[in-house]
């Protein structure tokens, strides 16, 4: 397997993230439209408290996507190293697991709203959760943990 250069690898750190923000601007978008909807005024305060987590979440996992490109240009503006392009990948990682939270709290209040059943919502984002984590995390370290000759490394 042939290894990128530190800058290549640094550029596609950089438009992952770029790939993987808008999604998520939209998300926040209609998270905070959601509050000035008459129906979300309705909903339990607990209800609504949840959706206040999801929307501190998903604002968590923009801060963390965004970081490297601002790290790179205020620290290293004329280099490339590979403490940034480290640090940019465990950055957008760690921005899957508030996103991921956050999608199965909204999931939660979705499944409320249309549902009025805890119980049906709880499981739904429960379940979403799981899938998210389970594709995110579970899967990508158990393949890393072996190498390619699918043998334990």
């Amino acid at each position: 397997m042939e290894r990128n250069s530190l800058k290549d690898q640094l550029r596609n750190v950089l438009e992952e993230a770029r790939m993987v923000l808008p999604g998520i601007q939209a998300l926040f978008g209609f998270q905070t439209v959601a509050v000035f909807n008459q129906a979300f005024s309705e909903l339990p305060s607990a209800t609504q408290a949840v959706h206040l987590v999801a929307l501190l979440s998903v604002v968590s996992a923009i801060a963390l996507v965004m970081m490297p490109a601002a790290w790179h240009r205020i620290v290293e503006p004329h280099r490339v190293s590979t403490t940034t392009v480290s640090l940019a990948s465990r950055l957008i990682c760690a921005a899957l697991l508030p996103l991921a939270v956050g999608l199965a709290l909204d999931i939660y209040v979705v499944v409320f709203a249309v549902t009025r059943s805890t119980a049906v919502a709880v499981s739904v984002a429960v379940t979403t959760a799981t899938v998210l984590i389970g594709l995110w995390f579970a899967i990508p370290f158990l393949r890393r943990s072996f190498d390619h000759d699918g043998q334990p490394s």
